[in-house]
């Protein structure tokens, strides 16, 4: 229920708009750019693992790993599993999406890193309060591709497979 309050209150009230793409494979590169912004949470995490991997106290480093440890090197794998997801989801979504609209792109990028954060920051403090975090990356994502395939087999069925 957040998160389209949150992109609705994004869409209306931050003061930018799309540049004019008219070509597919220029809505492409523009969401490939976004798509580099959405990286950041992901290599902060891999920073933050390999720091507290190597400051662990652990005897062994091959050994059974701390929490601590344990935690953020699962952040880094959902999180690089989401973004592959999210990445290809955005690639056909600047191709279906409008031009209008295409000033979702930067908001749903921005909506995917910091739902990460959140996530990480909940996922360390209790790994019961992480479904908020998760679900404010995951919905959207159900969303993109919800769209996807609205896109592909009711507007426009003739181009499919071209």
């Amino acid at each position: 229920l957040l998160c389209p309050c949150l992109m609705y209150g994004a869409y209306v009230f931050l003061p930018f708009d799309a540049p004019l793409l008219p070509t597919v494979s220029a809505r492409l590169v523009y969401a490939l750019r976004c798509a580099a912004f959405a990286t950041f949470p992901v290599v902060l995490g891999m920073i933050i693992s390999g720091i507290s991997r190597l400051c662990s106290s652990a005897l062994e480093p091959f050994g059974e790993l701390q929490r601590e440890v344990e935690i953020h090197r699962t952040y880094v794998s959902q999180s690089i599993q989401l973004f592959i997801l999210y990445f290809f989801n955005m690639a056909v979504l600047a191709t279906y999406l409008p031009q209008e609209l295409l000033k979702l792109i930067p908001l749903l990028t921005g909506l995917f890193a910091i739902s990460r954060l959140i996530f990480w920051l909940s996922y360390a403090i209790s790994r019961s309060f992480r479904v908020f975090g998760f679900s404010m990356t995951f919905l959207p994502l159900l969303a993109m591709l919800a769209w996807n395939l609205y896109g592909m087999f009711v507007l426009e069925p003739e181009n499919l497979l071209s």
